[in-house]
């Protein structure tokens, strides 16, 4: 690209027709061409915590977690991230010379984006974050412009309600508002909630910057973000990757289609290691499909494992902006626990199906089936491997089970060498797909400190799925897939066939060979 730019600028810089010309091959180009590829940075890549900190850790996780699914059957709109719960990802906006990097969560479970901006204030925001490390309010750009009432960015951010309406509260008049003529009214400002937290925004327009390939990048005019003064517990942005019409996805499929048709991430396995977790994580936009079922990534490094498992996504009319898909059973060992019928569909009044959900760590069950798999788990590791449970443990984490695994006796008949530490466990999702957990992404090990009075320091291990607790009728998903659960798999949201995949990787090597 660099040797066609002055190839054209040499021969045809006289002309003015054909300097815009050079310009719109340039952005079809990239756009075309190029896929879009952002480093996924965990939270905790910046911290450095002991294994004194593990039971802190941990049950700040699990509550975050379970906040998080509570407040998916509380409302009908989507909700975003509750605080530091995983991966954040940057971008410019802004036009130069004030451009500013903004850096947000990346959230699959919400369909708008938005920043804090100055001067702004954050209510209960002491611990947190840190402040060293926390990106500073956005300084909103002169380029910015308030996006008017009687856009549909407005309508849509206040979940569909009419402009009229809108542009109502906005103070136009009443025969402004007949004519349409309330283009000087700006959207009114809007609330959003999440598991503990929640803000108020308004919606701008400004530039929108992605760095490519030298020397190019992607620029996209008219780009919508929230911009809030106020949040309750929120200290950092998010980046939504929902179904809405206001996603970054959506936003880019304006500009370029097939930049909106699928995305995809591949988050490095870490289980909470201080060094693997600095790593980043590939999120990949603009891969297209083979159309033989399997996703043009099986060419990186290629093997069997790299093949997608899709599963249909199941369509929620009551909650249009979540990726759901259906579970259809548990493999636990050699026994298949079957999902209860919620987990399998969605019915009229939307209640079922299991969301899958880059912004919420653990992955929750509804109370049945968990029961059923922690049943089953226990018999393995209690009957069939001698561990014993470590229910201390479990209060001070928040997870269960949880056993001392530095003892162990093998049942009988089992020769030591050949003992499997833990039972492999397998996720049987609609369509006739499966998908082999990584032993990592379901049991995590660490050392117990104790209480702190003089206890022997020993290992453990504790699933790390929950109990999403009984919500018939709450309006709300069945069960979460969380990204606990997804590392070491390139997750593939296919918004075109509308289905997701999931594919065994190498997630550090996936980042080395696409950059």
């Amino acid at each position: 690209m660099e040797k066609r730019f002055t190839f054209l600028q040499r021969s045809m810089a006289s002309s003015v027709f054909s300097i815009f010309f050079f310009a719109f091959f340039l952005l079809i180009s990239v756009a075309s061409s190029k896929l879009l590829l952002f480093p996924l940075t965990h939270y905790l890549s910046n911290s450095r915590f002991n294994t004194n900190q593990t039971h802190h850790l941990l049950k700040s996780t699990t509550a975050r977690s379970a906040a998080r699914f509570l407040r998916h059957h509380n409302r009908q709109v989507s909700v975003a991230l509750s605080p530091g719960s995983d991966y954040t990802m940057s971008f410019s906006l802004g036009s130069a010379p004030k451009k500013t990097t903004v850096t947000l969560y990346m959230d699959t479970g919400s369909d708008t984006v938005w920043l804090p901006c100055k001067p702004f204030t954050c209510i209960m925001c002491e611990g947190k974050s840190d402040p060293k490390t926390t990106p500073p309010p956005y300084n909103i750009s002169t380029s910015a412009a308030p996006v008017t009432c009687q856009s549909r960015s407005c309508s849509a951010v206040h979940s569909g309600l009419p402009t009229s309406d809108l542009c109502a509260a906005a103070r136009c008049p009443l025969e402004s508002i007949e004519m349409s003529e309330c283009n000087k009214f700006s959207c009114p400002a809007f609330y959003y909630a999440y598991g503990d937290g929640s803000f108020v925004a308004r919606i701008y327009t400004d530039t929108l910057e992605i760095p490519m390939s030298a020397p190019t990048s992607l620029v996209i005019r008219n780009f919508t973000f929230g911009c809030a003064h106020e949040s309750l517990g929120e200290p950092i942005g998010v980046a939504g990757f929902g179904r809405g019409a206001l996603s970054l996805p959506a936003q880019l499929a304006n500009f370029s289609p097939h930049l909106g048709t699928q995305f995809s991430y591949c988050l490095v396995s870490h289980s909470f290691d201080t060094d693997r977790v600095r790593q980043p994580s590939p999120l990949i936009l603009g891969r297209v499909d083979s159309g033989l079922g399997v996703n043009k990534a099986k060419r990186v490094r290629a093997s069997r494992l790299d093949d997608f498992a899709y599963t249909p996504m199941l369509e929620n009319s009551k909650h249009p902006y979540y990726y759901y898909v259906g579970l259809e059973a548990i493999t636990v060992g050699n026994r298949r626990l079957p999902a209860p019928e919620n987990m399998k569909k969605i019915d009229g009044k939307g209640n079922g199906g299991m969301v899958v959900d880059s912004g919420t760590t653990y992955s929750m069950l509804p109370e049945i089936l968990y029961n059923s798999v922690v049943s089953q788990f226990g018999k393995w590791m209690k009957s069939g491997l001698g561990y014993k449970r470590a229910r201390g443990v479990e209060d001070r984490t928040g997870l269960s089970p949880c056993f001392y695994v530095d003892e162990h006796q093998p049942g009988p008949g089992t020769k030591r060498k050949e003992a499997v530490l833990v039972p492999q466990m397998v996720l049987h999702f609609g369509g006739n797909s499966s998908v082999v957990m990584p032993r990592k992404n379901y049991f995590y090990e660490f050392i117990d400190g104790g209480d702190g009075k003089g206890k022997v320091k020993r290992k453990v291990g504790c699933m790390t799925l929950m109990n999403g607790g009984y919500f018939p009728d709450s309006g709300g998903p069945a069960g979460l897939l969380g990204n606990y659960q997804q590392q070491g798999l390139e997750v593939v949201y296919d918004l075109l066939k509308k289905r997701v995949g999931f594919a065994r990787r190498k997630c550090a090597s996936l980042w080395d060979t696409l950059r």
